[in-house]
């Protein structure tokens, strides 16, 4: 089976962590045994001519995977009509969500887009919280379906040892935030007085892992707060060594104030770490009780009071148990899934 992945977002040399969602749902596919090609582009002209060599050397494929309704549905619905080759839809874009809107009531460009959803043969956005906020604007599909993102196959690896569990002030407990270091999005500066209030009771230390827009105005801010001792700012690391950082964390910290499906915390439940983090997105689908603890956003006094009593109450929590969820978001399951989907469209 081959099949055209059109996408306006993957990891190149200018940012290779952009669209890293989208390579690793191509790699699961393609350990499937699923012949994979990518068109990526944002420009119609750029993606008209990749279009054009791919169809000389490739040929035509079964099946169009287009991430995000973007300008790409353009050649996905264009392909439909002049070859009749299926295409399915892996929706990621926040734009989508109440908190983070960015498509209109209506426009010839939000007409454009549903027109698009309504004729691709399958829509899978990444959360089921997705699926409502794209119904309540008006967005119809032939069938919905919820996909998950993916997490690397050596996330899964058993840790040579449990780490000993933190126990009041008695030795440092260890915080990990993973993120894009948008303020606006990820509120960090929350999470950084928030450390800040429990520093006066714990023994802390913060690994704040990511770089984007915001990264040297947030380590300024950690500096205003006196957390120059607790708050480590790693920049950007290789996928390795963000298992790396599970393995030694006690609790992962996400305080966004908007979210689809975050894989960081896919990440945390693959390595069995339990989760603080705002019940936004699909985040609650992705947490419960056993793994976690879901606060409201830009709430300060929940964030310190749910790191708090994890602190103190981090013995209930079984690591693998919380890693036993984790399966759902192998290459593996994720991979057959999809490929399912891609059969069921295009009768191979």
């Amino acid at each position: 089976m081959k099949v055209l992945y059109l996408t306006p977002w993957y990891p190149s040399d200018r940012d290779k962590m952009e669209g890293l969602f989208v390579l690793k749902h191509v790699e699961a596919v393609q350990a499937q045994g699923v012949d994979v090609r990518v068109i990526y582009s944002q420009g119609w002209h750029d993606m008209w001519q990749q279009w054009r060599a791919l169809k000389r050397s490739w040929g035509l494929p079964d099946v169009v995977q287009l991430n995000v309704i973007q300008k790409q549905g353009l050649l996905a619905l264009w392909l439909k009509r002049r070859y009749g080759i299926p295409y399915v839809i892996i929706e990621h874009w926040t734009g989508y969500l109440p908190e983070n809107r960015r498509v209109s009531a209506g426009g010839w460009h939000t007409r454009l887009m549903k027109r698009i959803c309504r004729e691709a043969e399958v829509v899978t956005p990444v959360s089921r919280h997705l699926i409502r906020a794209m119904q309540a604007l008006g967005f119809e599909a032939k069938r919905w379906e919820k996909i998950n993102n993916v997490v690397d196959d050596f996330f899964f690896d058993e840790p040579a040892s449990e780490q000993p569990r933190p126990s009041g002030g008695k030795r440092t407990i260890r915080l990990l935030h993973i993120s894009c270091v948008d303020e606006a999005h990820k509120n960090i500066k929350g999470i950084l007085r928030a450390v800040q209030t429990l520093s006066r009771e714990y023994s802390l230390r913060l690994s704040v892992v990511g770089v984007s827009v915001d990264h040297a105005e947030v380590k300024a801010y950690a500096r205003e707060l006196g957390l120059e001792q607790i708050v480590h700012f790693t920049g950007e690391l290789t996928p390795r060594e963000v298992a790396d950082e599970f393995d030694q964390a006690d609790i992962f910290v996400l305080n966004s104030n908007y979210e689809n499906l975050p894989v960081v915390i896919a990440e945390s439940v693959v390595k069995g770490v339990p989760v603080v983090s705002t019940n936004v997105g699909g985040i609650p689908e992705m947490i419960d009780e056993q793994s976690g603890i879901l606060i409201e956003p830009q709430n300060d006094e929940q964030l310190t009071e749910a790191l708090r009593t994890m602190i103190t109450r981090y013995g209930e929590y079984d690591r693998r148990a919380i890693r036993r969820n984790g399966q759902q978001y192998s290459y593996a399951e994720v991979g057959k899934q999809l490929r399912q989907i891609y059969e069921s469209v295009s009768g191979h």
